[in-house]
């Protein structure tokens, strides 16, 4: 059973830059053919996929988003984190980070990941 946790700061303020940690148990983020992504819901909105880490480091992200998203890893913690640069109020969200057994971009069907974290809550603070 694989499990992800997403912690981090869950107030930022305009123009500063988010960054959540996903922890991942149950399985190696360096696993092969493993992909792990994270996404967002805005309040009434649908869920938004921001971006993936495969399993070999290389990095895919949502081309609206791309400009200010960064994710990377930490392998030693089987770790991968997510920042978002130039906040806004727009940016507020449900953040979840998700597991899938093949890569994929783009996807924001809940059904095509096999796993999930809970979910953090981010809010622009100003």
């Amino acid at each position: 059973q694989v499990q992800l946790q997403e912690s981090g700061s869950g107030l930022v303020k305009s123009s500063q830059t988010l960054s959540l940690i996903c922890t991942v148990s149950g399985d190696s983020i360096t696993t092969s053919h493993l992909a792990w992504s994270w996404l967002r819901q805005p309040p009434g909105k649908g869920l938004e996929w921001m971006g993936v880490l495969a399993y070999d480091g290389s990095t895919y992200y949502n081309s609206s988003l791309k400009s200010r998203t960064s994710i990377s890893r930490d392998t030693s913690k089987n770790q991968f984190f997510l920042q978002l640069s130039s906040v806004t109020p727009e940016d507020t969200a449900v953040y979840y980070c998700a597991y899938a057994d093949s890569l994929r971009t783009g996807v924001t069907d809940r059904e095509e990941y096999d796993y999930w974290g809970q979910g953090t809550q981010v809010t622009d603070s100003s």
